[in-house]
């Protein structure tokens, strides 16, 4: 399922967050979201989540305006994970991934539970509450939430984050995994370069709310002059004047 991104801004005051972006995922695709802290990434997000109004542009999903898509329809091939958006801590991790189930209209809900469970290492705290999990199992956990529903548009936002090098390595396979086996777009938000190069078809970099640049890993490395991504991130980010 295709996004494109036309021409959208977010102002707050008088400060563009995000400042007349155009971008496109085509189906089963996953696209990289980069850039230094505050350049657009998160409101980006929220917008294409439709929980932020833009202040102007277009957001289009299959060649349909989100603001036109019946919202039910819109939430059931919609999914998103994010470290900074926390699950009720007082409720077990099961409760979590029940409510957000029935939320999303997930048919035979115990066995999709089972089965995140299981791929992304859960069983030993389903029971738990939430809010006693380690970072990184809460992490596993709002993956699990995000995949719960099969969505066709995946949004992850540091997916990764807080997790150690061996879980972090086993997350990033069973996302490619779950791709390969799935027909899924996803944007990927992440400071993990070597994740971003693994995991992405292409990439875009933005800074002080504009996309300064986008293509393949490989283009953009080469553009710059860099012999990597994160040399050609830091680059990017250290710059004044490398702004669209």
């Amino acid at each position: 399922m295709s996004i494109e991104i036309v021409n959208l801004s977010k102002k707050f005051k008088d400060i563009f967050a995000v400042n007349n972006i155009s971008f496109e995922i085509n189906p089963n695709k996953t696209v990289g979201l980069l850039g230094p802290n505050g350049c657009g990434k998160t409101t980006s997000i929220g917008m294409m989540l439709g929980l932020i109004k833009p202040t102007s542009g277009r957001i289009l999903i299959k060649n349909k305006n989100i603001n036109t898509l019946d919202r039910n329809k819109l939430l059931s091939i919609m999914n998103f994970a994010s470290p900074y958006v926390e699950l009720p801590k007082k409720l077990s991790v099961k409760q979590n991934l029940q409510i957000y189930g029935r939320l999303y209209g997930v048919k035979d809900l115990s066995s999709r539970i089972n089965e995140l469970a299981e791929d992304l290492n859960l069983k030993d705290f389903l029971n738990k509450q939430t809010g006693e999990l380690s970072s990184g199992q809460k992490n596993r956990v709002s993956l699990a939430k995000s995949l719960i529903n099969k969505p066709e548009i995946l949004l992850l936002d540091e997916p990764t984050a807080s997790l150690d090098p061996d879980i972090g390595d086993y997350v990033r396979s069973y996302i490619q995994s779950y791709k390969s086996k799935n027909k899924v777009t996803i944007l990927l938000a992440s400071h993990n370069m070597a994740e971003v190069e693994r995991l992405c078809d292409s990439v875009i970099m933005m800074k002080k709310g504009k996309i300064i640049d986008q293509g393949t890993s490989k283009e953009i490395i080469n553009r710059h002059g860099r012999s990597n991504l994160e040399e050609t991130f830091l680059k990017i980010a250290r710059s004044e004047d490398e702004v669209a």
